[in-house]
């Protein structure tokens, strides 16, 4: 169930070169898992941080592994937009 808008989805140049320009499913998995207030790989605090974040709009930071690779979802606090990232391009 979804708990939160998206909006616009944004990809960084290193999302695109190891998963391809194309949207794959891989990332639509983990947008879906994002936005259902599964968090991923963070930290208690960060897990709680996010739920507050939930309840007074503020910014919402997931992580996941995908191919062996890290990456960040980050949803902005106006639920604008999410990127998807490494944690390098931060």
């Amino acid at each position: 169930m979804q708990k939160f808008k998206l909006g616009r989805i944004l990809i960084t140049r290193g999302i695109a070169d190891i998963f391809g320009q194309d949207f794959s499913l891989e990332l639509y998995e983990v947008l879906i898992r994002h936005s259902s207030g599964d968090w991923g790989d963070v930290h208690e605090e960060d897990k709680i941080s996010n739920e507050i974040a939930l309840k007074k709009g503020y910014r919402i930071i997931s992580s996941y592994k995908l191919r062996k690779t890290q990456i960040w979802v980050i949803t902005e606090a106006d639920r604008s937009s999410t990127l998807i990232l490494l944690p390098d391009e931060y």
